[in-house]
């Protein structure tokens, strides 16, 4: 069931809303604009109903604040006012509201309305999720890993906990590719990245393909010596698969994985120390493949076996 968010300091508007709208949708309802800022950052909406006039903090503003934030700037937002002046609509569908339901309700106009957006937000949320969807493995694409790792980089900078960051890399790929053919190779990433998800599944976790035969990964709150310890089973459960290649270089297909674990500050950037985890990867294969080569913040390193 889909969800809105109702932010209207009126006990009585709110609760009508919600007995027009509660037998198709879940309804939560703020009654002050920090309230709703609130839910709404914290929550994952497909809707929000705003009532322009509030004491405090009034539904312009907070339609404002709303179209700053990473996380709330692509939730639809219906204004609900008793203003009918065309500059109050206008100013509205300036900030970026997406349609206006008038006071008193009416019940039939609002479903039609409250249906509308939630329908066109659904499919917008289908195309987006396409675009961020690498095709052949069905895992996130290094573009949704692009916009993601700037959000849980910037999660861990304020909480303070360990952030990971890895790179990985099927060995000697092009020589399985220029052995079996490309349709092979399609089915040996398809394999590795299934490996990959299936590993890496909590709630804090992101791998995606980040081209080629190669994928990125990022984590929160392990330290350095277990995120190592960690990555060493994924590579360990990679080669368990036993997909034959090509005898001159390899009995097993395997990867090769590098990596660094350290508590953000906020002078960092996480683009220098992806370019960290991809220089571990270097020296993972200078090494001689099959291992994982990982730093601290202390950039010190471990080399698997």
């Amino acid at each position: 069931m889909e969800k809105i968010l109702v932010v209207d300091d009126s006990p009585t508007q709110s609760a009508q809303l919600k007995a027009i709208l509660e037998d198709d949708y879940h309804i939560t309802i703020a009654h002050t604009a920090k309230e709703g800022l609130s839910y709404a950052s914290s929550g994952y909406y497909s809707l929000i109903l705003l009532d322009v006039v509030m004491p405090g903090m009034d539904g312009f503003t907070l339609l404002k604040k709303l179209q700053e934030e990473i996380i709330t700037q692509s939730v639809p937002v219906i204004l609900i006012t008793s203003l009918s002046d065309i500059q109050h609509e206008q100013l509205g569908l300036t900030l970026g509201a997406v349609d206006y339901i008038s006071k008193p309700f009416h019940p039939l106009i609002v479903k039609a309305r409250v249906n509308t957006h939630i329908k066109l937000y659904k499919y917008r949320k289908q195309v987006e999720h396409q675009s961020l969807t690498d095709q052949l493995t069905g895992i996130a694409n290094r573009r949704q890993h692009d916009c993601y790792s700037i959000i849980k980089w910037n999660e861990a900078s304020r909480l303070k906990v360990p952030f990971s960051v890895c790179m990985f890399d099927i060995d000697y790929f092009k020589v399985y590719n220029d052995t079996f053919g490309h349709p092979a190779g399609d089915k040996v990433i398809a394999s590795v990245a299934r490996l990959l998800s299936s590993h890496l599944q909590r709630s804090t976790d992101f791998v995606a393909r980040y081209g080629g035969e190669e994928f990125v990964a990022f984590f929160l709150g392990d330290s350095a010596n277990k995120a190592f310890d960690y990555l060493k089973k994924i590579r360990r459960a990679v080669e368990a698969l036993h997909i034959p290649h090509s005898p001159e270089v390899s009995q097993w297909v395997t990867v090769s994985i590098g990596g660094i674990t350290l508590i953000p500050q906020r002078e960092n950037s996480y683009e220098v120390y992806l370019k960290i985890a991809d220089t571990m990867l270097y020296d993972a294969k200078k090494f001689g493949r099959n291992k994982v080569v990982w730093a601290n913040e202390k950039m010190e390193q471990w080399c698997e076996g």
